[in-house]
């Protein structure tokens, strides 16, 4: 994989990913914010083995997809803070979740900001799995949530944020802020919280 930037913020720059492999596809075809993606150098397909669980409508073909494409991310300034950039989504293929190549495309992007001037990039999290990820990118929580009870995480464009490690304390408060939070955590995310905060199985 290669990383590939698209354009930044007001480029028009666009993907077309396919819903059935990518959370958040339809956000990569508004072409406001900048974009980035972990892509295959020779326009190949990602993961030619990969067989989605449902069709496509008759009105979608199938080669409308940017099927080269293992990861995905936008971004744009902060509205209110112009020497703050966030990162709006990150998408990774369904089949290659877990590979560690969401972080790969976060840390390549977070270095082009930087570049860019900007001192520091945010991301709002809502679940812990995304957390814990962000997390190993240096991101730390902040304390402050969404009105959509996500998690937003903040780092120095230039080098990790103080709190970052897993263990340290302001990365266990965005642990328990997941399980203490308004949202329901399904038994897979559960486990997951109690194992990083060292908690017992229920």
């Amino acid at each position: 994989m290669e990383y590939a930037f698209l354009g930044g913020p007001g480029s028009g720059a666009t993907l077309r990913l396919d819903y059935r492999a990518f959370a958040y596809a339809g956000k990569f075809v508004v072409g406001g914010p900048g974009k980035a993606a972990l892509r295959t150098p020779d326009g190949s397909p990602a993961v030619p083995e990969w067989e989605p669980d449902e069709p496509l409508p008759p009105t979608v073909e199938a080669s409308e997809f940017d099927d080269d494409v293992v990861a995905a991310v936008s971004f744009s300034p902060d509205r209110t803070d112009p020497d703050c950039c966030r990162l709006r989504y990150v998408t990774v293929h369904v089949a290659r979740r877990g590979e560690g190549l969401g972080p790969q495309l976060v840390d390549r992007t977070v270095s082009l900001l930087a570049a860019d001037g900007y001192d520091r990039v945010k991301i709002a999290v809502n679940n812990p799995f995304a957390y814990a990820a962000l997390s190993k990118c240096g991101f730390a929580y902040t304390g402050e949530q969404t009105g959509i009870a996500e998690l937003v995480l903040e780092r120095p464009a230039t080098e990790p944020a103080a709190g970052s490690d897993i263990g340290d304390e302001r990365y266990r408060a965005g642990l328990r802020a997941f399980r203490d939070g308004d949202r329901d955590l399904d038994p897979v995310e559960r486990e997951f919280t109690a194992s990083r905060l060292g908690e017992e199985r229920e």
